[in-house]
C-alpha cells in the first residue's frame, strides 16, 4: 500500500500543462488512452483551451510526482465536462495502490463542488463502460443511480 493516508491528498486543478502526468496515470490505472486521436497532446490541449473541459486531480504532497511535475504525485485524476445543464464527470482514474482508500469519493465530491459552486450546475452525472464493476459500485455507494441508459456514438475516426 502507498505511503500516506486520504487525508493527505490535496485538491489540484489540472491543465494543459500536466498532459504527461495525467496520461502516465490514466495508463497505470489501466484506462485506454488513444494518443493518435482524442488523447494526442494537442487535441488535449484543444479541450482544454475549449473552455468546457476542466481536469482535477488529488496529489500527495512530498512524494515525486512520474513523470516529473509540480506539487506532488498525482494519485487520482478526473475529466469534467459540462452540457449547460449537467456536469459530466469522465475518465475517473485513480492509482492501483490508491484505490479503496476513499481517493474516488474525494474525487468526485470535488467534482460535484466544482459543478455546484462554479458551474452553478445541479445534475451530476457518468458515464461507466460495461463491465466496469468497480466504478458502478463506487458511484452507486456515492448515490448515483443507474438509469439504464445506452451510450451510443458515431466517430468520424476511430481515434476520435
Amino acid at each position: 500500500m502507498a505511503a500516506g493516508e486520504p487525508e493527505q491528498l490535496v485538491s489540484a486543478t489540472l491543465g494543459a500543462a500536466d498532459y504527461d502526468e495525467i496520461l502516465a496515470l490514466w495508463q497505470r490505472a489501466g484506462l485506454p488512452v488513444r494518443r493518435a486521436g482524442r488523447d494526442a497532446p494537442g487535441e488535449f490541449a484543444r479541450q482544454m483551451a475549449g473552455g468546457r473541459q476542466r481536469v482535477i486531480g488529488l496529489r500527495l504532497p512530498g512524494e515525486p510526482a512520474s513523470p516529473p511535475g509540480p506539487g506532488g504525485r498525482l494519485v487520482a485524476v478526473a475529466l469534467l465536462t459540462d452540457d449547460g445543464r449537467k456536469g459530466w464527470i469522465n475518465r475517473l482514474a485513480v492509482e492501483p495502490d490508491w484505490r479503496r482508500r476513499g481517493a474516488a469519493r474525494r474525487l468526485v465530491a470535488e467534482a460535484e463542488r466544482v459543478f455546484r459552486e462554479e458551474l452553478g450546475l445541479e445534475v451530476f452525472a457518468a458515464l461507466i463502460e460495461a463491465g466496469n464493476d468497480a466504478s458502478l459500485a463506487t458511484f452507486a455507494a456515492l448515490g448515483y443511480a443507474d438509469h439504464g441508459v445506452h451510450y451510443v456514438s458515431r466517430r468520424a475516426r476511430p481515434d476520435a
